[in-house]
Order: structure tokens, then C-alpha cells, then sequence
């Protein structure tokens, strides 16, 4: 029974950090043509990338000037939180 639960914990635990995994693996590939196009030269870390891409805005494709939406209504939401 202890054994049981202890597999279920951990699996509840382990549910979000994938599905933010598999989030950031679609934005990234939502923004990847993006990237390459406007911010190719950008060393990743620290942000610069999406500083980047935030600047390029107007010319960004559907999918990922959606990514980013959805990415900063997040930000927000974890930002409320605190």
C-alpha cells in the first residue's frame, strides 16, 4: 500500500515538470524559423533571445507570436502567485 502510494506521488510530481518540458520543446519549435531569421546571431542566456524576438515582433509568423502570448500570460500568472 505505502509502496502504491509512494509511485503515485511521485508521478503526480514528475506530471508537471514534463508538461512544462513539452511546452517549452513547442515554443521552441513554434519560434525556431524566427530565431534563425531575426536572432541568429544572439548568444542564448539571460533572456537575450526573447529580448530579441520581443523586438521583432511585428514580423514574427502566427505560431510563434502566439508561443510568446502564451509565455507571458504564464510569466504573469506565476508573478500573481507570489
Amino acid at each position: 500500500m505505502l509502496r502504491a502510494i509512494l509511485i503515485t506521488t511521485a508521478i503526480l510530481c514528475a506530471a508537471p515538470a514534463a508538461f512544462a518540458q513539452d511546452q517549452i520543446a513547442a515554443r521552441r519549435e513554434a519560434c525556431m524559423s524566427d530565431y534563425e531569421k531575426f536572432c541568429n546571431g544572439v548568444t542564448p542566456g539571460g533572456g537575450r533571445i526573447i529580448a530579441c524576438l520581443s523586438k521583432e515582433a511585428d514580423k514574427l509568423t502566427p505560431a510563434c507570436k502566439k508561443a510568446m502570448a502564451e509565455a507571458e500570460a504564464e510569466k504573469k500568472a506565476e508573478a500573481e502567485k507570489k
